[in-house]
């Protein structure tokens, strides 16, 4: 895990609903790829610690997941808490059905998600990135470029969370992770298409490059210009 994706999604919860926004925070870090299939999640006190909610709410929050199938717990000197290998599919709502739900509410993420990402690519570009930034950001492309469909959707969350990571802004991988969570459920709706995906990956290619090339203008474009392609794929498909 990287730490700043990690302190994102692992930060503390707003008061009233401790143990939903528990559960929520979870989820979040396993659907965007922050935990992947296999890995450990920080230790219990670690854990409740950085959510700011009791032992007793976040065991609470895993034995949900647990029951739902995203994780499970081991014992022993090496046990803890780890995701599962095989993740339950994604809960397939009818698109138009969602977008109804939504209302006007899909404009605004998407409005949303588009002054965040491409200000988040500009603001990476920008920074003298480290040798381990720049290493995650090529192992995060490497991985979408080689997802199998199933998983496609989960490296695609993370790389356009680590880009928001580069960044060098906390406060923009939090929104940037929360605003994503709004649209996955939506995404996971529509097909994923072959002949999209390869231009997909071109594209994260072309962000990626201009990033590590220091060209916060190219880098800003080449994301508005995939968030635009994703905008009207989801638009015509919920129409």
């Amino acid at each position: 895990m990287v730490a700043q994706a990690d302190d994102a999604v692992f930060r503390p919860v707003r008061t009233g609903n401790p143990f939903e926004e528990t559960v929520e925070r979870l989820l979040q870090a396993i659907k965007l790829g922050v935990v992947v299939p296999g890995d450990r999640l920080p230790s219990e006190r670690d854990l409740a610690a950085r959510l700011n909610v009791s032992r007793v709410t976040l065991r609470e929050a895993i034995h949900a997941l647990t029951e739902a199938g995203y994780v499970e717990s081991r014992r022993g000197r090496y046990g803890g808490t780890f995701v599962n290998a095989q993740l339950p599919k994604p809960r397939r709502t009818p698109a138009k059905r969602l977008a109804r739900e939504l209302g006007d509410g899909l404009e605004d993420a998407l409005v949303l998600r588009s002054a965040l990402e491409t200000g988040a690519a500009e603001a990476a570009a920008e920074r003298a990135l480290s040798e381990a930034e720049q290493e995650h950001l090529r192992r995060c492309l490497a991985e979408t470029s080689g997802a199998k469909l199933s998983d496609y959707r989960r490296f695609d969350s993370r790389l356009h969370l680590a880009i928001a990571e580069v960044s060098g802004s906390p406060s923009l991988t939090s929104a940037t992770a929360d605003v994503r969570m709004r649209l996955n459920e939506l995404l996971d709706a529509i097909p994923l298409l072959e002949r999209n995906l390869r231009h997909s990956n071109e594209q994260h290619e072309a962000i990626v490059a201009a990033i590590l090339a220091g060209d916060p203008p190219a880098a800003r474009q080449a994301m508005q210009e995939h968030l635009s392609g994703t905008a009207t794929l989801l638009r015509a498909f919920l129409a």
